[in-house]
């Protein structure tokens, strides 16, 4: 083996690697929100949790990106520790049908059916075809199926070089006898861990393996040490992913780390144990592509069903290695900023929390009116709290959606991201609001001072419009129903009316002397504010049917629905018309 094969063995790697980080990343693009929707199953029931695990492993291709994504969710607070163990066990399982692909390339016959199954026979008609797809396709999803068919070829030339590369040690003593020294059990996990670290990729190990399987000089008793310790080694991943996160994030990496020992412990102590007694003869048989996958499988699944039953103990070893300091509370971060790792699940939790920031929108105004009709200091700091918050969660969102909108994700995840965009800064103004309400509130308590009868009615309806609009802008919102947000905007011309049929009343009364010059001050502060909030819910609703229907051009879609030749939005019209009219014979309703 000379420097040009050595050059071409870590082309084969390099290769290999791109083609895993493109798979992955496109299956994950591809899969979309129904990653985070598998992750939303989670329970404490552990065999759901596994089997989940397994599937959301095999939908991305990569162990490693499950790993880091519960990290990033139990650092947030999403998931609880007890929720990630199954999951953790269920992606060392999906993780092995990476090694039966990889299997592939060890396929000897000469029928032309099997030869059909070979890599560097359909890897360049895979690549041709993923190549037509990403260049003519129009359709987002066809497109990135064709990115997979291309990474999935480039994958697997990969691992081709690296057969090549490695077939001239077929011929060298030296090479025969090093691979004697990883008889040795403990000599030869630790290679596999240390291989497994450097590469980043328990799967780019294996294909290393497996293409040294087919020089004909590894057998099962060197590769089963080895296939261990690339276990091991790819919890390394998981520790440099705990840096910087709260306590029990930093467990989940110690569960996956003992896991993967105490898994490795028992099957050593196990296996040679017997050995000792029955001595095994396979040890000495020549290995192939598929024997390497084989051990793979066998190991991780025996592994899998030896520790499951004991999910409960593994979580109260995590809990003993990193113990929790006296009084501490949980710690836990906005949203983390590994999910970036998952786009589509960081695209989800974002949604799960501006639906907070909506509902917190919606409460802190509620208690800011609650507060005109009758004053109370807890009341008033809750609404100086939430107002706070929902700064904090307008930032924080802000930051993560335009880091995620750099991100190759699926068209409704880019759209997702459009609405959250265009509607946490209403949210938000939203509060600020209610902080001016409270501040309106505050000074009629300070002064002792109230509206007329007939002005405190003409409120009360007002009000009662504006808290109708809320509620149905944070449903709407809540449950993307459409429909809901359609009615938001006739409702916000209804508070229009209302508040300038107020404001005509007012200005009778102050020429007939029942109202003030100071009431009209404040009632005017209220007002101007009742009406900015629904025009922010009318912003809310907009964005949300304007990203639904893929088209920005809130203008032209609300002179289109305010056309007399629009019966749906002059129905709702009429209907919150009568329902909130001023007349004296009318009450809200």
């Amino acid at each position: 083996m000379d420097i040009f094969s050595l050059f071409t063995l870590c082309g084969g790697i390099a290769f290999f690697l791109y083609g895993m980080s493109t798979m992955s990343s496109r299956l994950e693009k591809l899969a979309g929100g129904k990653l985070e929707q598998l992750l939303k199953k989670m329970t404490s029931n552990p065999v759901k949790s596994l089997l989940l695990g397994a599937g959301i492993t095999i939908a991305i291709q990569s162990s490693t990106a499950v790993t880091v994504m519960l990290v990033g969710l139990v650092n947030s607070g999403i998931m609880e520790l007890g929720q990630t163990i199954g999951v953790i066990m269920g992606s060392n399982v999906g993780t092995t049908l990476t090694a039966w692909i990889l299997s592939l390339s060890g396929i000897e016959s000469d029928n032309i059916w099997l030869q059909l199954l070979k890599p560097e026979v359909f890897a360049p008609v895979v690549a041709l075809a993923g190549v037509i797809l990403r260049t003519m396709a129009k359709d987002g999803k066809v497109r990135s199926a064709g990115t997979i068919m291309v990474g999935f070829s480039i994958l697997m030339y990969g691992t081709t070089m690296m057969k090549d590369a490695v077939a001239p040690l077929a011929d060298k003593p030296e090479f025969t006898a090093i691979l004697t020294m990883f008889t040795n059990p403990f000599l030869g996990i630790v290679v596999g861990a240390v291989l497994t670290a450097v590469v980043q990729s328990s799967a780019a190990s294996v294909g290393i393996l497996q293409a040294l399987s087919l020089t004909g000089s590894i057998s099962y008793g060197i590769a089963l040490p080895i296939i261990m310790g690339q276990n091991i080694g790819t919890c390394l991943t998981a520790l440099l992913t705990s840096i910087g996160v709260n306590r029990n994030a930093r467990r989940v990496s110690i569960i996956h780390v003992s896991f993967n020992l105490i898994g490795t412990a028992i099957f050593l102590v196990a296996f040679y144990g017997s050995d000792l007694f029955f001595h095994f003869t396979f040890m000495d048989v020549l290995i192939r592509p598929t024997g390497v996958a084989m051990l793979h499988s066998v190991f991780n699944i025996a592994t899998t069903i030896l520790l499951l039953p004991f999910t409960k103990q593994m979580e109260r070893l995590a809990y003993f290695i990193i113990k929790e300091e006296e009084e501490a509370k949980p710690e836990c971060v906005f949203i983390d900023s590994r999910l970036l790792a998952t786009p589509s699940v960081a695209v989800a939790e974002c949604g799960a929390k501006t639906v907070e920031m909506a509902r917190l929108a919606e409460d802190t105004i509620l208690k800011a009116l609650s507060q005109l009709e009758k004053y109370d200091e807890k009341v008033a700091a809750e609404v100086r709290k939430n107002e706070d918050k929902l700064d904090m969660y307008e930032d924080q969102l802000g930051t993560l959606l335009v880091q995620i909108s750099g991100k190759a994700i699926s068209d409704s995840d880019s759209r997702s991201v459009s609405k959250q965009l265009h509607t946490i800064g209403d949210f938000e103004r939203i509060g600020d609001h209610a902080l001016n309400l409270l501040g309106t509130a505050e000074e009629m308590h300070e002064k002792n001072i109230s509206f007329s009868g007939p002005a405190r009615n003409e409120l009360s309806t007002l009000l009662h419009a504006l808290r109708k609009i809320l509620n149905e802008t944070t449903r709407a919102y809540a449950e993307n129903d459409l429909a809901l947000a359609a009615k938001v905007e006739p409702l916000e011309q209804v508070i229009d009316a209302l508040i300038a049929e107020i404001k005509s009343n007012h200005i009778a009364r102050l020429q007939t002397g029942d109202c003030t010059i100071e009431l009209g001050f404040v009632l005017s502060d209220l007002l101007t504010n009742c009406e900015r909030v629904s025009d922010h819910c009318s912003n809310i609703a907009v964005a949300q049917i304007e990203t639904a229907q893929n088209a920005y051009q809130a203008h032209a879609y609300l002179n289109g629905i305010k056309n007399e030749g629009n019966q749906e939005f002059q129905s709702a019209f009429d209907t919150y018309r009568k329902r909130f009219s001023l007349d004296e014979d009318s009450a809200p309703r």
